[in-house]
């Protein structure tokens, strides 16, 4: 059970009359959205940390292209 006061209940139910959806699907949404965000936020700082604690290397980048053009020299695409 989730309480709302009265603003957010008469903006849900506005939104749930225009589009034809449930209060409880546009909950749902809402709740989905922000887990999202959190998540997506999320990998954006382990992605900052690795790169932070391990910076690219031209080199290292070098090889690894290299590397991957001779495993796939025989692939038709």
């Amino acid at each position: 059970m989730v309480q709302l006061n009265e603003t957010l209940l008469e903006v849900l139910d506005q939104r749930a009359t225009a589009t034809g959806r449930s209060r409880s699907d546009l909950i749902r949404e809402a709740i989905e959205q922000y887990y999202k965000e959190d998540f997506e936020a999320a990998l954006d700082r382990a992605m900052v940390e690795g790169y932070t604690r391990i910076p690219d290397d031209d080199e290292l980048d070098g090889l690894a292209e290299a590397s991957l053009r001779i495993l796939n020299a025989d692939d038709p695409w």
